[in-house]
């Protein structure tokens, strides 16, 4: 039937374009496209074996209930698949579209072990919370009653975020503190729009304002205001910063023009998605246009780099990697899709420095081997010498991962228990720290890891401080 209607739609659109506007073309197209989508979903899910060890689900790092949901997909019960899917998932259709689910679910379902290729369990979920969201299957949060308590979150990305749905549902008073203009963390500004369109996440932002969650953007913990005064202000205080001190090469000639750091180069792309003045964008410094682009790193942000370098129109983009592909800790798919979209990968490969003086020509490409297993047990890179050549670049971007910046120190907060790599000590089930009603989710705790574990994180640590807001109300009433 639905080829049926494509086929129609495509004749009538050649032989008598003056006839439709270009607003009936859209909605016969969006009408084809939906039904396209249902009947994918559908076949999808009823691939779902039922196993009885739901791998995927165990995977899963909010172990969501991934068969049930396939199961009513399935039957075409999408609003109750909805609803099982959102019981332990604050942001489905965010993870949906971001998770590494060839590393997780989709890596581990039996079908995809057995070699039959896997159930595209993210994709089902994208649409299925794609669909509650246009037929309005999201509820409003609304809690049963409001309570007194307050709690202060700082951080409005994945982790902050989840937390404060979480809290707001039980009916306690949330206010969220972050540095940028626009809630969302790294979810608005650091993962391209082509991975995760904005209004997906604009949309969840509006739904915890519109239930009472009090955002104050443009806040810098530490200048603005005090850790102490939000300490004051609150029964109980969420630390969901994540990390955004990017790793710098270290090489002659890096402080040049034109080497600059990935989160920079996103977040100015992002902003300028959103019809904001970028000046560093207008002018080129963070715009890859007609440029000779060389990415550094080989996670899923350099992936995030590569891929939005290519849609501004670069003029070849090239991604330096210092093991093989093997043991590139990026997602998989993320490769392919890049390289499918020009990209070429020089892997075993290391910047030993840049050429061109103040401003950037090439990149000094020292060629690397793999030697002996370090203490993860992945193999060390080692230089080959005398195997330099140079890489010709107008724009090269640092992707080498991100580090916590010094919170105890920037917050004047010593007594805050930080580990050697300078997180934040938190218990690894309630998420409290050294200080008494202060708790800790996220990346900041975890080190630069996946927005899923944040969101797990978010909500346990809101659990943990339900149980702590009711704990302190009753010792007061004694």
């Amino acid at each position: 039937m639905a080829t049926q209607k494509m086929l129609k739609f495509v004749t009538v659109g050649k032989e008598t374009p003056e006839k439709r506007d270009a607003a009936q073309r859209s909605q016969d197209f969006d009408e084809i496209y939906r039904e396209f989508a249902a009947q994918k979903a559908a076949e999808q899910a009823s691939r779902c074996s039922q196993c009885g060890v739901p791998y995927c689900q165990a995977h899963c790092p909010l172990h969501n209930n991934i068969p049930d949901w396939l199961r009513l997909t399935a039957e075409g019960r999408l609003q109750e698949a909805y609803e099982i899917s959102q019981a332990t998932n604050t942001f489905p259709e965010i993870c949906g579209r971001i998770c590494p689910q060839d590393r997780l679910c989709e890596g581990n379902c039996v079908i995809e072990q057995s070699g039959h290729g896997t159930v595209t369990i993210g994709a089902v979920e994208k649409y299925i919370t794609d669909t509650a969201w246009e037929n309005g299957w999201v509820k409003p949060i609304l809690p049963a009653m409001e309570r007194p308590e307050s709690v202060g979150i700082i951080g409005a990305g994945p982790g902050g975020l989840a937390a404060a749905d979480v809290l707001r549902r039980a009916g306690v008073q949330v206010t969220v503190y972050d540095r940028y203009d626009r809630a969302g963390g790294l979810l608005t500004y650091g993962i391209p729009g082509f991975k995760l369109e904005k209004p997906v996440v604009m949309q969840r932002v509006e739904q915890l304002r519109a239930a009472g969650v009090n955002f104050i953007l443009n806040c810098n913990v530490g200048t603005d205001l005090t850790f102490d005064a939000i300490r004051g202000q609150h029964d109980a205080v969420l630390i969901a910063t994540g990390v955004y001190k990017a790793r710098d090469i270290e090489a002659p000639g890096s402080g040049a023009r034109g080497i600059v750091k990935a989160l920079d180069y996103l977040t100015a792309s992002n902003r300028k998605s959103f019809g904001d003045d970028v000046a560093e964008y207008d002018s080129g410094a963070l715009n890859a246009s007609g440029k000779r682009v060389v990415v550094v790193g080989g996670g899923d942000t350099a992936m995030d780099c590569v891929r939005t370098a290519i849609r501004q129109g670069a003029q070849s983009v090239k991604c330096l990697y210092r093991r093989d592909r093997a043991n590139m800790p990026g997602s998989q798919r993320e490769v392919q899709n890049a390289e499918e979209e020009g990209v070429e990968f020089v892997w075993l490969t290391a910047p030993r420095g840049f050429t061109g003086g103040t401003e950037v020509e090439g990149v000094i490409v020292q060629k690397m081997r793999l030697g002996a297993p370090d203490a993860s047990g992945r193999q060390s890179p080692e230089v080959i010498e005398g195997a330099d050549y140079v890489e010709p670049a107008d724009l090269v971007v640092q992707a080498l991962g991100f580090e916590p910046e010094d919170l105890p120190g920037l917050w004047g907060v010593p007594e805050l228990a930080v580990t050697r790599w300078g997180t934040i000590k938190a218990d690894f089930r309630s998420h409290a720290t050294s200080l008494p009603g202060v708790y800790a989710v996220g990346d900041i705790v975890r080190g630069a890891s996946l927005v899923v574990w944040a969101i797990r994180d978010g909500r346990e640590a809101a659990e943990a401080m339900l149980a702590y807001l009711a704990q302190t109300a009753s010792v007061a009433a004694e």
